[in-house]
C-alpha cells in the first residue's frame, strides 16, 4: 500500500505540477520546501549534520539557513523535473549557462569517449536534457531501482523522453554496455557522489573519509575516455548554473586500482570545490561519511532517548 500511495504521489506530480503556471509551481515548490524544512524531519536533520562538514564554521543559525536554502534547491529540482517534459526546446536551451564549456566541447572533439561525473546538486535532469538539446549530444546513465516497479518504469520513460539511454543499475551487466559507449566516443554520465554498492573507493571529503562510486574511474581507465566533473547550483534567476571542470588525467603508473583511486580522490576534490561554493545546491538527504554510516540509524524526531 506504501509504494503505491507513492507512486500514486509521483504520478499526481507529473500529471498536475507541468500544468501549473510557471510562477505558481515555483511559489509551491518554495512553500511545500519550508513546510517540510520547519517540521525538522530525518531528511533535514541530516541535511544539516552534512553541511556542518561542508561549512565547518558555521553556527546553528547558520546551518538552519543553509538547510532551509537547502530544502527550497531541492523542492525547486522536484518542481523543475515535473514540468520538464512540457518545456519547449528553446526553453530547455535557454534554461542552462554552463561555465567551462570549452573542456567539454573539446573533449567531444577528441573521440575517446567523455564520462561527466556529477552530485547530487542542481537538476541534473536539466543539465542532461540541455546536453541533448543545445548541443546535439545524446547520453547514456544509469538509475537506481525504485519500489514500486512503476515508479522506476515513471523515471525511466520520464528520462528517456528527455533523450537519454537509462540502464538499471542493479544487474552488472551496465558497466560493460557504458563501457562499449564510451569505447564508439559516446557520452556517460554518472550521478557519483554516493555509493550504493559494496565496491566504492574510499576518498577524504571535506577532510573525513568517505566512499564514491567506483563506475567514473574505472570506465576511464579502462576505456581511455575523458572524466570530466560537473558541479550545478542555482542562483535567484530562472536558469540553472554550472561548471564543467577540466578534465582528470588517468596516472600513468600503477594497476588498474590505484589508478582509479587516484582518479576517484580527485573527483571528489572537484566535488568538494563546487559544493563549498554552493553548499545550499547539494541535495544530500542521506547518510554518507563512513563514521555516519557505522553509527545505528538515527531514530524518528521526537522519540530520541533522554
Amino acid at each position: 500500500m506504501k509504494e503505491q500511495l507513492t507512486d500514486a504521489l509521483y504520478g499526481l506530480g507529473w500529471s498536475t505540477v507541468r500544468t501549473l503556471p510557471e510562477p505558481v509551481a515555483t511559489a509551491l515548490g518554495r512553500q511545500l520546501a519550508d513546510v517540510t524544512w520547519r517540521r525538522r524531519g530525518k531528511g533535514v536533520l541530516r541535511l544539516e549534520s552534512n553541511l556542518a562538514r561542508v561549512v565547518p564554521g558555521a553556527g546553528p543559525e547558520e546551518l538552519a539557513r543553509l538547510s532551509r536554502e537547502g530544502m527550497r534547491s531541492y523542492l525547486r529540482y522536484w518542481m523543475e523535473s515535473f514540468r520538464l517534459p512540457s518545456w519547449s526546446k528553446d526553453r530547455i536551451r535557454t534554461g542552462f549557462d554552463p561555465e567551462g564549456l570549452h573542456h567539454l566541447e573539446e573533449a567531444l572533439a577528441s573521440g575517446r569517449g567523455v564520462v561527466l561525473a556529477l552530485p547530487h546538486m542542481g537538476n541534473y535532469d536539466l543539465a542532461g536534457a540541455w546536453l541533448t538539446t543545445r548541443l546535439g549530444v545524446p547520453f547514456t546513465t544509469v538509475a537506481e531501482r525504485l519500489k514500486p516497479e512503476t515508479l522506476y518504469d515513471r523515471f525511466v520513460a520520464y528520462r528517456e523522453g528527455l533523450g537519454m539511454e537509462v540502464l538499471p543499475h542493479a544487474g552488472g551487466s551496465a558497466f560493460g554496455t557504458l563501457a562499449r559507449r564510451l569505447r564508439s566516443g559516446g557520452v556517460v554520465c554518472l550521478v557519483a557522489d554516493r555509493d550504493l554498492s559494496s565496491s566504492g573507493i574510499e576518498v577524504s571529503f571535506f577532510g573525513e573519509a568517505a566512499k564514491m562510486p567506483a563506475g567514473p574511474a574505472m570506465l576511464a581507465v579502462q576505456t581511455g575516455a575523458l572524466l570530466l566533473p560537473v558541479t550545478l547550483w542555482y542562483d535567484r534567476t530562472p536558469v540553472q548554473k554550472g561548471r564543467v571542470h577540466a578534465p582528470l588525467e588517468v596516472p600513468e603508473t600503477g594497476t588498474r586500482a590505484e589508478k582509479a583511486a587516484v582518479l576517484t580522490q580527485e573527483m571528489a576534490d572537484a566535488f568538494a570545490s563546487g559544493i563549498a561554493a554552493h553548499p545550499q545546491d547539494w541535495h544530500m538527504l542521506q547518510r554518507l561519511w563512513l563514521a555516519d554510516l557505522a553509527r545505528p540509524a538515527e531514530p524518528r524526531p521526537g522519540t530520541e532517548k533522554p
